[in-house]
Parts: structure tokens; sequence; C-alpha cells
């Protein structure tokens, strides 16, 4: 039988190696990126061109404007973007409660594709602390999801992948690359300019240069 699974995608380093372990495990993707109310929209340019590479079933991209709650760096405009300090505290580019509506919408979709998986870029080991991000809040999820669905209450499994939360993000990159993933395709940076050069500085950029430089490969990334 054919197995369908949604992947959260937003054409970053994570999402795009979900994809690329999900098709080598035989699923029939359908990639869902989410338009959030981010202060840029190149990674949705980029999420694009990614799937079209991966030949993916379906790829929607639905607006979810968070940024009418505010709240983050990332969709505030009152509010820059900071660089990375490391001090391990939720920084604010933390957006409330983005991991659970965006899983809430690939559950939905899920259900109506008759998909029993789906995928997720998050990691508990190089990243910024965001609560979301823990392996605990998908257990919670899945227990949640097979109350809140038809196809749960009736006995369908959903189950949530997240392949790389124990992993380091230089272990991330290799998994990718032994896959044949282009990391010059994906976007992470919050800060990027006009040009598509990365600040080299905030929380994401500097976990990804710290992925490549353990990881021992090029960074392929234009940083200003």
């Amino acid at each position: 039988m054919t197995k369908k699974a949604v992947i959260l995608f937003s054409g970053g380093v994570d999402s795009t190696t979900c994809l690329a372990m999900a098709k080598a495990q035989g699923f029939v993707c359908y990639a869902l990126s989410l338009n959030y109310g981010q202060k840029h929209h190149a990674e949705i340019a980029a999420a694009k061109e990614i799937a079209r590479h991966y030949g993916v079933a379906e790829h929607k991209i639905l607006d979810l404007p968070l940024d009418q709650f505010g709240g983050s760096a990332l969709t505030d405009t009152q509010q820059s973007v900071p660089e990375y300090t490391g001090d391990g505290k939720i920084p604010s580019t933390y957006v409330p409660a983005r991991n659970t509506i965006f899983l809430a919408m690939a559950m939905a979709w899920a259900e109506v594709l008759g998909a029993n998986d789906i995928f997720i870029g998050a990691s508990a080991i190089d990243y910024s602390g965001y609560p979301d991000c823990r392996p605990e809040f998908y257990d919670a999820f899945v227990n949640m999801a097979h109350l809140a669905t038809k196809t749960g209450v009736e006995g369908a499994k959903l189950k949530i992948n997240t392949p790389l939360i124990n992993l380091s993000k230089a272990e991330t990159i290799q998994a990718g690359l032994q896959l044949g993933v282009d990391y010059s395709m994906t976007v992470s940076c919050y800060r990027l300019n006009d040009r598509r050069q990365a600040c080299g500085k905030c929380d994401s950029c500097v976990l990804r240069k710290k992925g490549f430089v353990q990881a021992a490969v090029a960074d392929p990334t234009h940083y200003i």
C-alpha cells in the first residue's frame, strides 16, 4: 500500500533533511509550508524550489498571520532579531505556540489525505531552547491527536516522526549528505537581506555554521 506523509517544510536544513529521509523511506510526500508573518519570504521561495526538486505529490503554502499577535522578533516589526547569545534562555525569536499550530494544520491535512505520518525537523540538541522542540511535547501532541480526530477515535494511529530530535546539527547535515541533499538550496537566516545574504550572527545562522564546521563540510551559505 502507498504510504503517505505530510512534511512540515520550511526550506531550511532540518526540514529538507526530513523530506529526504521520508522519500528514502518510501513515503509519498506532501509538503506543508506556513507563511506565518515572518519578516522575509526567502524561506518560502526556497521551500517551493526544493519541493519541486524532490517531486512531492503536492506542496501547500498556507497563510497563517501570527504576526497579528506579535510577541516574537521573527514576526513583530517593532522588535529586531537579536544576535545569538547562547545564554540558555528562550530567545525573543520564539514564536508563541508555533509548532503546536503547525502540527495541528499538518494533522488536519493528514487526516484528509489518509496519511498516518507527519515529519517535522525538530531537534533538542543544537537548538535555541524553544519549548516546542522537546520530545515530551511531541509525545503529548500524539496523545491529543488520538483523542481529537475521527481517524484517531476509529483506531488509526498518527505518528509524529522527529528523526532529528536527538541529532546534532552536524549529524543532521551528515545524514542529509548521505541522502544527496543539496544544502545550497536551503535558507536558514532570520535576517536574510535582499541579496539572499545571511547575517551569520542570528541563532539560526550560528547553529548552521557550527553544524557545517563540526561536520567538516563546506557551508554553501552566502554570508554578509
